[in-house]
């Protein structure tokens, strides 16, 4: 994600009312530095961390980083695992006890709340995670968290580690237990949800299950089986469950990872009946085959239909409707997008409205927009492309190329006239509604010199889509671009 990209998810998972961001990696690269730090400037009600291992530079990006949060945390972490630390770290098991005791004391100094990890804990000597856990926890540390690292554990199997450590480790009593499981096997939720039962107070999740390999355990699902399972579980979150749809869809939309579409919780057949006997149940109650509302996790109930003669009220009240809550600037963007689709579609559906959000770049100035184009392509001809883009402050220019296809043809012209080496990363397009008059959803991301940006564009017309959604990421670029160099003058 582009640093614009995570301050939107940043500001959506305090809407969301999450406990802790865990906003990145500041040793990673001054980029991962720079968006944990604008993060930690923004958010108010959220406790903001960065990751370290346990080094003193590693802890240090990370303070530089969070320091600006009114409720900063350092998490740094080392492997225990026999593996990990015979073939990753190469060291016996007393010097990464040394280690992590150090990196817990050094932190403790910067920050009043340290968070520490053994990663690799679920394939850890359950005694040698007691042993570090009481050390790290004299160090300083008020976290303590027992990672399922690469997805290993089964849920009978980490609810027993949890406790185990819980009923073995001295000084556990005043400390936050957490786990942080993946979904290797396909149990991170099960697993996260045994830890639960088993006494952990905090579970590291992501939107949508996005993560290394096949993904964290999904925050959506965790928080609705807490939340419809109260009496099994008999704990609850802050989490606000209204804003759960809208959060998928935001993080799909940034990241390029389309949800599947029978995804619990958030996926399009969450809430849809397609057989018989399900559609007569619900027909005369809801509760026969739903265990919980689509309102509740903020799906919208009701679907409006808008035309080309609805007004600004009624699109603003949809908006909201749809749990959007955007500046008068950008009501006013999409409004007009939405103006101009409306003369195109005899309707405009919530999922078009949708896509109109996602694709309309308010926020970030737009140095390149699309005047016209021009594309000819066919068996019989080479495909070429005349693109006219204008520039901020510098009038218009246009180009003509010619590709392997429409596409490569319009994006080779477009690379001529804003002068960079790009290379298309990934390209993607999707209908957005059925019908012929469906909108089509183009979502890109562009390389430049080893980094990634996403763009989105969305049109009627599909190759008008994929020109937007190019020219979106390459504002994206631009943008984040002359942010850094404007920083680095300061």
């Amino acid at each position: 994600m582009s640093l614009q990209e995570k301050i939107q998810v940043a500001q959506q998972l305090e809407k969301l009312n999450v406990d802790v961001i865990e906003a990145g990696f500041p040793a990673a690269s001054p980029g991962d530095l720079a968006s944990v730090r604008e993060i930690s400037k923004i958010i108010a009600s959220a406790t903001v961390a960065g990751l370290a291992r346990a080094l003193p530079k590693d802890i240090d990006a990370v303070w530089e980083a969070v320091r600006y949060s009114p409720s900063p945390r350092i998490h740094t972490f080392i492997a225990t695992s026999p593996i990990h630390m015979e073939h990753k770290l190469k060291m016996l098991p007393d010097a990464v006890v040394e280690q992590a005791v150090s990196a817990v004391e050094y932190a403790r100094k910067l920050c009043t709340d340290v968070e520490f990890s053994a990663e690799d804990a679920s394939r850890s000597d359950p005694d040698f995670l007691c042993r570090i856990f009481s050390a790290v926890l004299a160090a300083g540390a008020n976290v303590i968290n027992i990672p399922d690292t690469v997805g290993y554990a089964v849920p009978a199997e980490f609810g027993a580690l949890v406790k185990y450590v819980i009923d073995h480790t001295e000084g556990i009593e005043k400390a936050i237990v957490s786990v942080h499981c993946h979904n290797d096997l396909g149990l991170a939720v099960a697993n996260s949800l045994a830890a639960v039962e088993a006494g952990a107070s905090q579970i590291e999740c992501t939107i949508n299950g996005i993560g290394e390999r096949a993904g964290n355990a999904a925050l959506e699902e965790i928080v609705m089986a807490l939340a419809t399972r109260h009496s099994i579980f008999n704990a609850a979150t802050r989490i606000d469950t209204t804003q759960l749809y809208k959060s998928s869809r935001l993080v799909s939309t940034v990241t390029g990872a389309k949800v599947q579409i029978n995804k619990a919780i958030v996926g399009e057949n969450a809430f849809a009946h397609e057989a018989g006997i399900h559609q007569h149940g619900v027909l005369a109650n809801r509760q026969t085959y739903e265990i919980m509302t689509p309102e509740s996790v903020g799906i919208p109930k009701n679907s409006m239909i808008l035309g080309k003669h609805s007004g600004k009220h009624a699109f603003e009240a949809r908006l909201h409707e749809l749990g959007y809550s955007l500046r008068p600037a950008e009501i006013e963007l999409v409004f007009a997008k939405f103006k101009e689709l409306a003369d195109r579609k005899k309707t405009v559906s919530d999922r078009d409205i949708e896509a109109l959000v996602r694709g309309a770049s308010a926020i970030i100035p737009e140095k390149f927009k699309l005047a016209s184009f021009v594309v000819n392509s066919g068996t019989q001809i080479t495909a070429t492309a005349t693109i006219r883009l204008a520039i901020q402050g510098n009038g218009t220019i246009e180009e003509v190329a010619a590709g392997d296809g429409p596409v490569d043809a319009a994006y080779k012209a477009i690379d001529s006239i804003v002068k960079r080496k790009l290379e298309l990363a990934d390209y993607r397009l999707n209908s957005v509604t059925s019908g012929e008059d469906a909108q089509g959803e183009a979502m890109v991301k562009v390389r430049c010199e080893g980094k990634t940006w996403n763009g989105i564009g969305v049109s009627t017309d599909v190759l008008e889509a994929s020109i937007k959604a190019y020219i979106s990421a390459i504002n994206a670029m631009e943008w984040e671009l002359e942010s850094f160099q404007q920083g680095g003058e300061q």
